[in-house]
């Protein structure tokens, strides 16, 4: 028998990715190095968002991970040992309602407590600035030199702190956001059947609060292993949903909606039983915000999004502009950009009407609004779109493992000095380097090669012309890094 288990290694400095810091509990995110990182953060966030038009208060939350409310109560100490007032959360809720809490209240902004999509032996730690989007790379660089050059203050004698429930003013403010009323009549009447996969997470009777009516919701039960999985809305998580949607015989337009360990990204399964990414969902959002809704805005896609989404934002006059990969820098541009919408592959997507952050259970409103509004299923826009703009695409994305960072340096070495100049049988006619290395192809087809930051694993991202197209891409991309 093959034993599997995950090694302990000595913790190394504390660094923040593309959404905050995480971490294996136990072995690299302990009680002590979060209150030190928890402290840094309050400062910085005190330090950069303090001013007359805010409190000096700052909003933690949690998620239903191992230990959440532990951990998110040691964080409430870091912050009063920072010098300011813990708002500590009472129950676990979406990261998205702690970014708006902060953004709310006034706050200088929001510490939570999530590994988002990672599996159940990680935990992590999201810092939100008083904007109520996640804090720009610059923040994150000042909350590391500050934990590299200072000692965090002495553990203060634990208080009473003041609560809240992060759900009732977001459930308030989504709703004000899409006809609930339509909604909710098309639930009762049987007009739309609404499956919803909240994977454990913090999603749990969300959208049940948000439209008022029942839902048929699938692992709402807290389960901090994620069912021997991951929280992250990908099809190999989602064999009950697709088994659920594809059984079931009722009227009505179904659809299932699915979001990630902390609800800040969407996935979701049409009618039919067929995976839905944000590559399909963001272009059936676009037109929806601009032909139902009625709303204008620069549409913001990161580096790997579909060629789709310029396509349909062209089509409804929407200027287009593009980041690097990871919303922070999507919220960047949403401070000071009128923007539609922003979105990125992963299932991240968010809405100038509202605050600079990527939310789960606002676009599934938005979609359930579409998808009565325009009596179709999701599919079905999703095909229209494909007719309106004659565009048709697969696309798939893969992680591959490298034996040892050095492999993944050579790799990176190899795209710097001497990149392809031919990809599985195509002629390479650009290469953008915005994030990691994108290859544009004779056919139209692109195949884009990224690295992870923390350890040897190469993201490979493909869209073409069919699905036999991008997994012969994928395949070349393989075989071409095991050479290496």
């Amino acid at each position: 028998m093959v034993s599997s288990f995950i090694p302990v290694l000595p913790p190394g400095p504390i660094q923040f990715g593309t959404d905050g810091w995480r971490g294996v509990i136990a072995a690299d995110f302990t009680i002590e190095r979060l209150y030190g990182a928890a402290v840094a953060a309050a400062q910085v966030l005190g330090e950069v968002y303090g001013s007359a038009e805010t409190q000096p208060k700052i909003m933690v939350g949690y998620d239903r991970r191992f230990l959440s409310e532990t951990f998110a109560q040691t964080v409430a100490l870091a912050v009063q040992a920072a010098g300011f007032q813990p708002v500590l959360a009472d129950t676990y809720a979406p990261t998205p309602a702690l970014s708006w809490a902060a953004y709310d209240q006034k706050a200088l902004g929001a510490l939570v407590i999530t590994a988002s999509h990672n599996p159940g032996h990680y935990s992590g730690l999201k810092v939100k600035g008083a904007f109520g989007g996640s804090v720009p790379p610059e923040i994150t660089a000042k909350i590391e030199h500050l934990l590299q050059t200072t000692s965090p203050p002495a553990v203060p004698p634990a208080q009473t702190w003041e609560t809240f429930n992060p759900w009732v003013s977001y459930c308030e403010v989504l709703r004000s956001k899409v006809n609930i009323g339509s909604i909710q009549a098309a639930v009762n009447s049987g007009k739309l059947r609404v499956f919803v996969d909240v994977m454990y997470g913090a999603a749990a009777g969300g959208m049940a609060q948000l439209l008022g009516v029942a839902v048929e919701e699938l692992h709402g039960q807290r389960d901090p292993l994620f069912g021997g999985g991951a929280p992250e809305p990908l099809p190999r998580h989602l064999a009950d949903l697709f088994r659920t949607i594809r059984s079931d015989r009722g009227p009505g337009l179904k659809v299932g909606l699915v979001f990630d360990g902390d609800a800040d990204r969407i996935a979701a399964v049409d009618g039919s039983g067929e995976f839905l990414s944000s590559q399909v969902l963001i272009p059936i959002l676009i037109e929806h915000l601009a032909v139902r809704q009625k709303l204008q805005g620069t549409v913001i896609k990161t580096v790997s999004g579909s060629d789709l989404m310029p396509k349909v934002a062209e089509l409804y006059g929407c200027p287009v502009a593009e980041t690097a990969v990871g919303y922070k820098y999507i919220a960047d541009r949403m401070l000071t950009t009128a923007v539609l919408l922003g979105g990125e592959e992963s299932g991240g997507i968010g809405y100038g009407n509202h605050i600079p952050e990527r939310d789960g259970l606002l676009s599934a409103l938005y979609l359930l609004e579409a998808m009565v509004e325009s009596e179709s299923e999701l599919g079905q826009l999703y095909g229209q779109l494909q007719e309106k703009t004659g565009f048709s695409s697969a696309y798939d994305r893969i992680d591959l493992p490298l034996s040892s960072m050095a492999v993944r340096d050579r790799v990176q070495t190899t795209l710097q000095t001497t990149p392809p100049t031919t990809i599985a049988g195509q002629t390479v006619i650009d290469c953008l380097t915005t994030d990691g290395f994108k290859f544009r192809l004779a056919d139209q087809r692109w195949l884009m090669v990224r690295f992870s930051g923390t350890e040897p694993l190469l993201r490979l991202y493909c869209e073409g012309a069919t699905p036999k197209v991008v997994q012969e891409t994928l395949a070349w991309a393989k075989e071409w890094a095991s050479q290496l």
